[in-house]
């Protein structure tokens, strides 16, 4: 079996490529100057790590090879792999369940596509095989096939679902899944909402309403809203984050499919502006194909092969 940190490296193949590739070519053979940063800063802009988190890492770059006689490229390269990792690591919090609040819920919302189901059925894999009693609500009462699809990830995870007929009202689901998770004792529900274009105001209220209704069964502390953002967004990924968490909150993100995007930059960028902690990372298709996000192995994974 892969190592984590080898499967990892693995996914992130497309935007290693992006990212250190081209960073490799600007600084082999070159001192650091005022020319190599801006040629730095030109390649960070053009990889989805942003404007914010750009002028930060070059800034700092700049103080630290004056500060340290940083010259050589394999330096320069060490200090951006540093720099990145602090960044991600920033406003980092643990809101995984515990056994102090039953049950924690996370309200997984997303825009169309964005694989919040798939996501749904990968955690409830993880966090059952943590040992912690798993309930999945299939909110997603629109989509033709996302309750077959949800109901088939409750039978490969082994966990319990809440379900209702194509077109029920999903607030309506939530409020008899939370309902039951608290009944039963359940360590976390997930509650799989559909995916609505964050543009949508009514589809935004839908949202609203169902985290209204888990309320009045859990305490509003213990519900949690993670944004499932598909690694191949890019920086449209910020305003999806602005919009998402202006509308009920924003908690956490997980970043989907990053094993095919060149655009796992974008991560930084987030980090950095919005100050949004990521949670989970998935790493492709299987069930044990997500993981939980370290920043420090993240940076790795970009600087290394």
């Amino acid at each position: 079996m892969l190592s984590k940190l080898k499967k990892l490296k693995d996914s992130l193949s497309k935007t290693r490529d992006n990212l250190f590739g081209k960073i490799a070519s600007v600084v082999t053979g070159r001192r650091l100057d005022d020319e190599l940063l801006d040629d730095l800063e030109e390649v960070l802009l053009k990889s989805d790590i942003g404007l914010a988190a750009t002028e930060s890492i070059i800034e700092k770059l700049r103080e630290s090879a004056g500060r340290e006689k940083v010259t050589e490229s394999d330096d320069v390269i060490a200090l951006l792999q540093k720099d990145i990792s602090e960044i991600l690591s920033y406003n980092k919090q643990e809101i995984a369940p515990d056994s102090s609040a039953q049950p924690v819920v996370w309200l997984i919302t997303g825009v169309n596509g964005s694989g919040k189901t798939t996501t749904v059925g990968k955690l409830a894999n993880y966090f059952r095989k943590d040992g912690k009693k798993v309930m999945i609500a299939a909110c997603d009462t629109f989509r033709a096939a996302a309750v077959e699809q949800l109901e088939i990830w409750s039978q490969r995870s082994g966990v319990d679902i809440i379900r209702a007929h194509t077109g029920a009202d999903p607030a309506s689901i939530a409020f008899d899944a939370a309902t039951s998770a608290k009944t039963k004792n359940m360590d976390i529900l997930l509650v799989d909402t559909a995916g609505r274009l964050h543009t949508k105001s009514n589809l935004m209220e839908e949202l609203k309403k169902i985290r209204r209704v888990a309320e009045k069964v859990v305490p509003s502390e213990q519900i949690k809203s993670i944004l499932v953002i598909d690694g191949n967004t890019g920086q449209n990924a910020l305003s999806q984050v602005k919009v998402f968490r202006e509308a009920v909150g924003c908690d956490g993100l997980i970043i989907s499919k990053l094993d095919g995007t060149a655009k796992g930059g974008v991560m930084v960028a987030i980090a950095k502006e919005l100050a949004v902690p990521v949670e989970f990372v998935g790493i492709g298709e299987g069930i044990d194909d997500i993981q939980k996000f370290d920043a420090s192995a993240y940076a790795e994974a970009l600087f290394n092969a």
